[in-house]
């Protein structure tokens, strides 16, 4: 279906802002792409290789520099002007996704920075619709079942990326009485489910190298939990699902947490992977979860293993993320998670292929 809009994006050239841009390019967008001086010349690049892949006219790509912390996001006055009067759709994604990111980088960047971009969108004469991309995990040290009606809490945060998230989306849901927004909150973002592409070795990705140093001795012992579940989603899904809301009206004013329906436990993630690099044999035996946790935050535990210390406590987490608002807008579009013993396959084959970044 044809896409007839001007689209604001910040984030760009990032990975899930690029593979966006490069499924609404398919489709006919245009763009104002929103990107810090310091990565305008590989925005460039990245927007002409994009342009060549899907055939879009290189007058659909504008690269306009700017700086999401500043007033009027750091735009020129007739860049500033631009935006204002073309763009009839906003995505907003630039943020810092770091769990060591400290407190004053992001308040700057992850709050201050959207509370500027909602500045921006409520001067839009034009607006249709304003997406902006959160996380499940702004509800921090919540326990149990988060819903995708709920955002407000005081069970405190890991880390400030979570607490800075939490309250950017507090801006953000702010402004839903007064504007169309619909706030997307993807889970743990693994590489294309299809291809296994992925920019970032993170997440699950932890697990896969540790597997990968020695795949048929550290099989043996399942460091996974039977109890508490990774939620992982491919890449491709998160875009699928941006792309089949862009300006679905039924879409507006509510927030939809992009997450697999039905995850596996981490035990499950270990033997799944496991599998696929020893040729289907499982784990032989069960490390207590305890013990595992308790190791792993040991201090040369990262040296060992790969895992920073930061990054333990997400598998050992116990939150399930309800996808009920999500998959009633998703359904009719035809847009479902896979699961991950669909696609595990994929991502280890490009880690095989791309063992560093």
């Amino acid at each position: 279906m044809a896409l007839d809009e001007t689209i604001f994006l910040t984030g760009f050239p990032g990975f899930i802002a690029g593979r966006l841009v490069e499924r609404l390019a398919r489709d006919g967008a245009r763009f104002l792409l929103l990107v810090q001086p310091a990565f305008a010349e590989k925005a460039r690049l990245e927007a002409a290789r994009i342009g060549t892949e899907t055939g879009a006219s290189p007058t659909s790509f504008h690269i306009l520099e700017g700086d999401i912390t500043r007033e009027g996001l750091g735009l020129s006055p007739e860049d500033l002007e631009r935006a204002r009067h073309e763009t009839t759709i906003v995505f907003h994604l630039a943020a810092i996704y770091d769990l060591y990111v400290t407190r004053e980088a992001g308040m700057r960047v992850n709050v201050e920075g959207t509370r500027n971009v909602n500045s921006f969108a409520r001067d839009l004469p034009a607006l249709r619709h304003y997406h902006y991309v959160s996380t499940c995990y702004v509800a921090g040290l919540r326990k149990g079942l988060i819903l995708e009606t709920e955002l407000r809490h005081d069970a405190g945060f890991r880390n400030f990326y979570e607490e800075t998230k939490y309250l950017a989306e507090l801006e953000v849901e702010a402004v839903k009485a007064e504007l169309p927004v619909t706030i997307h909150r993807p889970s743990v973002v693994c590489g294309d489910s299809r291809t296994g592409e992925t920019a970032k070795y993170d997440g699950i990705y932890y697990l896969i190298h540790y597997l990968r140093m020695q795949p048929r001795l550290l099989s043996l012992l399942n460091i996974g939990n039977l109890e508490v579940k990774l939620n992982l989603v491919p890449v491709d899904f998160v875009v699928a699902s941006m792309r089949a809301l862009i300006s679905d009206e039924r879409a507006r004013g509510q927030t939809v947490q992009l997450a697999d329906p039905a995850p596996l436990t981490t035990a499950e993630l270990f033997d799944s992977i496991a599998g696929v690099m020893t040729g289907g044999r499982g784990s032989l035996m069960r490390v207590p979860p305890r013990l595992v946790q308790t190791t792993l935050s040991l201090p040369l535990s990262p040296r060992v293993t790969g895992l920073p210390h930061k990054a333990v406590p997400y598998f050992f987490l116990d939150q399930t993320y309800d996808t009920t608002v999500a998959r009633s807008l998703l359904d009719p579009h035809g847009v479902r998670c896979p699961p991950f013993p669909h696609y595990v396959r994929n991502l280890l084959d490009f880690v095989s292929h791309h063992p560093k970044l």
